[in-house]
């Protein structure tokens, strides 16, 4: 009985993943392709659109494959495109979560630094540390994801020989992995946007006249760093339980909870890669305006908002004296 309740709950999961999945890849595909098409070719490069721009090369590049965990879904978890393609796929969703979070990390950090100080930020932020940082970015998150590519491998099921499944690392090794995935891709990085978050909302209680100038952008990227949290916690959370059970007593219970969870789970972390350019619209200016604008004028002015609120406050402070924006 308790198989068939395991199983049962699981094809559910399942079908349900299946259907997130498929709208994950429809709007994370358009949506993102949109963000690409606008901060990379249609609008003035700026230090914020570079930030969003990576972001959504991110999430675009992960999106355009889930086709390939589409299908490995739809046929019971059975992986039929061969080890190269099980160990690009698992890689790349690996990339995508780390160049994802870390992209957010130097967001908050770049917002808060210019909300903390704007003179500094005015001197010293241009698009050529903000590229070198990119690249920063893309560097460790490609370090991170790389042990998924060398140890991830095919390996028949346990209780069907027939079916091939993706991920096939010694229990030691996938261990490791998730363990540096918790701590580094969800534990250091929540902990960094957190902090800086609290010093911005600090920062801009002090000071009321900035308040008000800067919501738009604090309240994007607020949202952005909300849906990430939202997103990825339940995932990383069973990981964290699965590791725990199999390490100590292994509870039956505890096994169908984590069963059944874990593609529910994992299909909410995927949907994160499309929920970014519905923020950048609905929270770039008021709902109605976006029924009339154009997706070109919502996007340039969600994104170049933080120009405007940084020269702004650093006329409070020095003057109105005029400010070379780099």
């Amino acid at each position: 009985m308790i198989f068939c309740y395991e199983t049962a709950g699981h094809r559910k999961s399942l079908i349900m993943s299946l259907i997130v999945y498929s709208l994950a890849f429809v709007l994370g595909v358009v949506g993102n392709g949109i963000v690409i098409w606008v901060t990379g070719f249609k609008i003035k490069r700026t230090i914020n659109t570079v930030w969003f721009l990576n972001l959504a090369v991110a999430d675009f590049l992960f999106t355009a494959f889930l086709p390939l965990s589409m299908a490995y879904t739809a046929i019971s978890v059975h992986w039929p495109f061969g080890q190269f393609m099980c160990k690009f796929n698992s890689t790349l969703s690996f990339l995508n979560m780390f160049a994802s979070v870390y992209n957010v990390v130097v967001i908050i950090v770049d917002h808060c630094v210019s909300v903390v100080r704007p003179i500094w930020a005015q001197n010293h932020r241009n698009l050529s540390r903000a590229s070198v940082v990119i690249f920063g970015v893309w560097l460790f998150a490609l370090v991170l994801s790389s042990p998924y590519f060398v140890f991830g491998d095919t390996a028949p099921d346990h209780s069907n020989p027939n079916t091939i499944n993706c991920g096939g690392a010694p229990y030691s090794t996938a261990s490791c992995h998730d363990h540096t995935c918790f701590i580094i891709g969800f534990v250091v990085p929540f902990v960094i946007i957190v902090s800086f978050y609290a010093v911005i909302v600090h920062r801009l209680q002090r000071n009321r006249s900035m308040s008000g100038r800067s919501g738009l952008p604090f309240k994007i990227i607020a949202a952005v760093i909300t849906a990430f949290c939202i997103c990825w916690a339940p995932y990383h959370i069973l990981v964290l339980i699965d590791m725990v059970n199999h390490t100590g007593m292994k509870y039956i219970s505890t096994l169908q909870f984590v069963t059944v969870g874990i593609p529910i789970a994992t299909s909410l972390a995927f949907l994160n890669s499309c929920l970014n350019p519905l923020l950048y619209v609905f929270m770039g200016q008021d709902f109605k305006d976006k029924l009339r604008k154009s997706i070109l004028k919502v996007l340039e002015t969600a994104f170049t908002e933080e120009v405007s609120r940084t020269n702004t406050y650093t006329n409070l402070i020095i003057g109105p004296k005029e400010i070379q924006v780099v």
